[in-house]
């Protein structure tokens, strides 16, 4: 029985899932199992698949269920102490398993291990962006008003923790992960390795790039989540509702339409005016005023210079 099982969803993902395994299976950590879970792809998975031979590596073919789906039957199919989930277009650094490996076996109050994540284009290749947190413990009311994890890719959760809080919302088409961390949060602490370990690939493709359908499951999420709060936390909703027009902001300003921009970052501060305050809010709202100057060009050259003496400032140079 494996310690790790490495839970993989692909559909239609071959561009991406070659590279993907590869870092699974080039890992420090070897205790364990990967089950890539062909959600009823068109594409020749199948075929490639036949190509590995390496025995830790099992294909189960299903007909599409979506996201969700896929990564219950993977959960359900699994026989590690732990499960780690990997999206088919990212990737991970060799020593991410060992390192949260060893968190949730020196810390059994914990429920869940995440790591830092550090953003790629679409060949891999870093952006600069790196997401960190350095929440850990008792995290229900961060994890409900402002998404520490970031992504599907970053966490570890213990087996017996689907068994107190269920497998994700099938009904859920996006933000299905949001959804479970929130639920395991409830009732199990988290843990994190302050590393980026986790590469997050984002490209015309992402899930992140469709705001309407992103929009509208995170809606759902928080309606599900507050509906059975205690009346004392209902003031979250709100907050949670602002810093999610604000993250939206931000992806207007990543397509360069700063005017969707500006109308996501007014929706934040009726929600939730206390952002005005935050160096977040600061921040795209000096990018906003900086693309309305220099145009979408002038910002790309403006934040490349930024990014590379940012660089040379934490080189030493």
């Amino acid at each position: 029985m494996p310690k790790v099982s490495v839970v993989i969803p692909s559909y239609n993902a071959m561009k991406y899932l070659p590279a993907t395994v590869e870092s699974v299976l080039q890992q420090t950590f070897t205790d364990f199992e990967v089950l890539i879970i062909n959600d009823g792809s068109s594409d020749n998975i199948l075929e490639w698949t036949t190509q590995i031979t390496d025995p830790r590596v099992r294909v189960i073919s299903q007909e599409n269920k979506g996201l969700s789906g896929a990564r219950n039957t993977g959960i359900n199919n699994s026989s590690g102490e732990y499960i780690a989930f990997i999206d088919a277009d990212d990737l991970w650094l060799p020593s991410k398993l060992e390192k949260q490996v060893k968190c949730l076996d020196n810390n059994p109050q914990a429920g869940l291990v995440y790591t830092w994540t550090a953003w790629t284009d679409e060949t891999g290749k870093p952006t600069g962006v790196i997401v960190a947190s350095d929440v850990e413990g008792y995290v229900w009311e961060q994890m409900v008003v402002n998404d520490k994890i970031s992504n599907g890719s970053s966490a570890m959760v213990r087996r017996i923790c689907f068994d107190k809080v269920g497998l994700f919302d099938t009904e859920l088409t996006s933000s299905e992960d949001r959804d479970m961390w929130i639920r395991l949060a409830a009732h199990y602490h988290f843990a994190v390795v302050k590393e980026p370990l986790t590469l997050y690939r984002r490209h015309s493709q992402s899930m992140s790039k469709n705001r309407p359908k992103m929009l509208k499951n995170i809606r759902r999420v928080f309606e599900k989540t507050f509906e059975s709060v205690p009346t004392e936390l209902l003031y979250l909703r709100n907050r949670s509702y602002g810093w999610i027009n604000l993250y939206t902001a931000w992806t207007c300003m990543d397509e360069k339409d700063y005017k969707e921009a500006i109308k996501y970052r007014r929706q934040a501060l009726l929600h939730y005016p206390q952002l005005v305050f935050t160096d977040y809010f600061l921040r795209l709202s000096v990018a906003i005023l900086m693309m309305q100057l220099l145009g979408s060009h002038g910002y790309d050259n403006l934040r490349s210079l930024v990014r590379n003496l940012r660089k040379l400032i934490l080189s030493g140079a």
